[in-house]
């Protein structure tokens, strides 16, 4: 089981050369190992729970909001926000914090990133925890967003609810089909839509349900962050080429990697786990046989958190 969740010992906004200040917290250890922790989305925030898989005695945990969203300044912002800049965000905090290298954690769409920053930055890793993995190919995107994707065959009733909004548009592709809505002049058409595409992620990440979710209670500053984000990526295939995830193995297939993946994760399949291990036979996989995608469901909790102590044994800590 997991510690009491520690608080940060420091806070700070980071400004970027191009007009955007990042949320940057640590906990934990000053002097233990350093880790990042990338949340999802893109267009999610961290949150104190993400401190709470990690051993505060053993590491260093460092956690920020991805820009336009969370605490990160200015919110919504699609300007220079795009998976290179990301990237160079990373670095800019690594830098900043004077860090020489550190693991790299991530989930869902922070997976993504972590295994962009590593094939980029290979050399200023120690290693991978990365649960709930997206590659970010188009048949990802289809499989979550497509009328005929396995999430729409899986929770169909839901899914009606996630198309209603644009059932009289004339794009047939439904991330454009949102774009048109999510880029009103008219804040209450922008909502809307912000809040039905949030909706369909929440209800679907998790084996079961959260009542809240079902219900439909959401923050709505949270979920036009998510939804105008994650749009604007998944419009520019997230700003990766094909295959670029699986192609880059090789850059850090020599560092240690312990992937967590919910059998049953009807937002990530299953299937994107099992390519990067394929492509990276050296990494653990760690199935949960009880859980979705979401990281706070108790088996996938328990598994990123003993991945963590693991990991830290193979950084002799």
């Amino acid at each position: 089981m997991s510690p009491k969740i520690p608080e940060p010992y420091a806070i700070q906004w980071l400004p970027t050369a191009d007009g955007h200040q990042l949320y940057l917290e640590q906990s934990g250890a000053p002097d233990g190992i350093p880790v990042l922790y990338c949340h999802g989305g893109p267009g999610g925030a961290s949150s104190p729970f993400h401190r709470s898989l990690f051993d505060p005695r053993r590491y260093r945990i460092i956690l920020f909001d991805q820009r336009g969203c969370g605490q990160s300044k200015p919110l919504y912002s699609l300007t220079n926000n795009d998976t290179q800049h990301l990237v160079a965000d990373m670095e800019l905090i690594r830098e900043a914090l004077g860090i020489e290298r550190w693991l790299v954690c991530g989930g869902s769409w922070g997976s993504t990133l972590a295994l962009a920053y590593g094939q980029a930055h290979a050399s200023r890793c120690l290693g991978f925890i990365l649960r709930g993995i997206f590659l970010a190919r188009d048949e990802d995107i289809q499989w979550l967003y497509g009328q005929e994707g396995g999430a729409a065959q899986v929770f169909p009733d839901f899914y009606r609810d996630f198309f209603e909004p644009i059932a009289g548009s004339e794009l047939d592709d439904p991330i454009r089909a949102y774009h048109q809505l999510l880029h009103s002049d008219q804040h209450r058409t922008r909502l809307d839509a912000a809040l039905a595409w949030s909706l369909w992620e929440s209800r679907i990440a998790s084996l079961r349900t959260h009542p809240a979710a079902f219900a439909g209670e959401q923050e709505e500053d949270a979920a036009l962050a998510l939804a105008l984000i994650e749009n604007h990526y998944f419009m520019h295939q997230s700003f990766l080429q094909p295959n670029q995830l699986l192609n880059g193995v090789a850059a850090i297939r020599h560092l240690p990697c312990i992937l967590v993946h919910g059998r049953y994760d009807m937002v990530c399949k299953a299937e994107n786990a099992w390519q990067l291990a394929q492509h990276w036979p050296q990494a653990e996989l760690v199935w949960v046989e009880d859980a979705g995608h979401s990281a706070s469901e108790p088996g996938i909790t328990a598994a990123l958190y003993q991945a963590s102590v693991r990991m830290a044994l193979k950084l002799g800590a």
